[in-house]
């Protein structure tokens, strides 16, 4: 086993920071890139649903309806009375 003089530690050290540099740039760019793709799916899809509500009615059209109502003059009910005795 070899000991490296100071200068190739420090080099190997700096490589180790590079590599840890690297891993930490990818990771957020990954985060950044998911970021993205969500942002855009989530616009897509409001697009999606603005056009259904907007066409959904058209075909349709404009329905009314057109009701009278007739008057009827309501008989009123036979009525009986009753008498309670108390004993």
């Amino acid at each position: 086993m070899s000991e490296l003089d100071p200068s190739e530690r420090a080099r190997e050290r700096e490589r180790e920071r590079a590599r840890a540099r690297r891993s930490r740039n990818r990771g957020r760019a990954l985060v950044w890139l998911l970021r993205l793709v969500v942002a855009a799916v989530v616009f897509f899809a409001g697009l999606a649903v603005g056009r259904a509500l907007e066409s959904g009615g058209e075909s349709a059209g404009t329905n009314t309806t057109v009701r009278t109502l007739e008057v009827t003059t309501l008989t009123p009910q036979e009525t009986v009375t009753v008498t309670v005795s108390s004993p």
